[in-house]
């Protein structure tokens, strides 16, 4: 392979994991506001961030009714 084939592979990849960081940074502060959870955008969001933030949950539960293990995750 070329490795500028390489090099634009690697640019989408790390693309698409700033994207997904950027989501998990918004669905962690629409957890502060329990109404927008509840629309179909954060259903969406609940699908794609909470089967990766379900590790961190088991190793870091929550203190009160504040989730920390969002924070780890970031």
């Amino acid at each position: 392979m070329d490795i500028n084939v390489l090099a634009t592979i690697f640019k989408f990849i790390l693309f698409v994991v700033e994207i997904y960081y950027f989501g998990m940074i918004i669905y962690f502060f629409t957890s502060w506001v329990p109404s927008i959870r509840e629309t179909k955008v954060g259903y969406f969001l609940a699908k794609i961030y909470e089967p990766f933030l379900q590790p961190f949950r088991k190793v870091i539960p929550p203190i009160g009714i504040i989730d920390i293990s969002s924070i780890a995750a970031i």
